[in-house]
């Protein structure tokens, strides 16, 4: 959304959204702009840097530790191979969804969000802007964990890697937008550590990210495909060790398309621009 009278000269939005007159910028410009800003915000914040930065590789352990005590010979997986994999999913949750939670939510309360919109920056730039550089940190984070797998762990090579990079890129999608609409729940900073729980603990225990879901009864299983990010583990798994049937594969890229749909539909519907006082 955008506010301009018509005698004003055309202004670019700086960082922190005030208005410095010059010619129009583009969309990219804008982006960048908007991510540079909420990187080096990132980087000054120590807590959110080591959520974003340390907590994943930490959550994997916990991962593994997890698959020690569990029996994996129904899944055909090693236990290096399902929990690399599920540390995939632990980057996106934690990195994209719990970090921006966050981070929407104190450039609301900041009245950032309201000042960027009063000028040419549109609502769908600012939340990308600000979205940017925890996507940008979740891939290179998941590249460094598949390489690091393949090279010292001894764990296949993606066998799929069109699948791979598409549930990744679903998997940012979805999140960013469930991030927004949770950040409209969340009145404080503080309380973004309860809204976010909800979403990591169904994520964690149901979508496979900690178990895989051959693990579970089929009729428990049933049900756990039906959660948001189960499609999206579905497709990173089969993208980096292959396997899963062509209407498996199919049925969870639909689970996953769909709620990215409902997740935008409900950012867009939910997502809250002033401070809630």
């Amino acid at each position: 959304m955008t506010t301009r009278t018509q005698t004003r000269p055309a202004t670019t939005t700086g960082a922190l959204g005030e208005d410095r007159a010059g010619p129009a910028s583009t969309a990219a410009a804008r982006l960048g702009a908007l991510a540079r800003a909420e990187l080096t915000l990132l980087v000054r914040n120590r807590t959110a840097l080591f959520v974003a930065g340390a907590m994943p590789l930490l959550m994997t352990g916990s991962i593994r530790a997890t698959l020690d005590e569990v029996g994996l010979g129904r899944t055909g997986l090693t236990v290096a191979e399902a929990a690399m994999t599920g540390g995939l999913g632990m980057m996106l949750v934690i990195v994209v969804y719990v970090n921006l939670v966050a981070a929407y939510t104190a450039r609301r309360e900041e009245l950032v969000l309201k000042r960027l919109r009063t000028g040419e920056v549109s609502d769908l730039e600012v939340l990308s802007g600000t979205a940017l550089p925890s996507a940008v940190l979740a891939v290179g984070q998941c590249a460094i964990m598949v390489v690091a797998a393949v090279a010292f762990l001894d764990v296949r090579a993606p066998q799929r890697p069109e699948l791979l990079v598409g549930g990744l890129l679903l998997g940012l999608v979805m999140l960013v937008a469930l991030a927004a609409v949770t950040s409209g729940m969340t009145r404080t900073v503080e309380s973004a550590q309860i809204t976010t729980l909800p979403l990591f603990l169904v994520s964690a225990l149901g979508s496979g990210l900690f178990v895989p879901l051959e693990v579970f009864p089929e009729r428990v299983a049933s049900v756990c495909e039906l959660l948001p990010l189960t499609g999206v583990m579905t497709l990173l798994r089969a993208g980096w060790l292959g396997g899963g049937d062509t209407a498996g594969l199919t049925g969870a890229g639909v689970t996953a398309l769909v709620w990215t749909g409902l997740a935008l539909y409900a950012a867009r519907r939910w997502f809250r621009w002033e401070p809630r006082r």
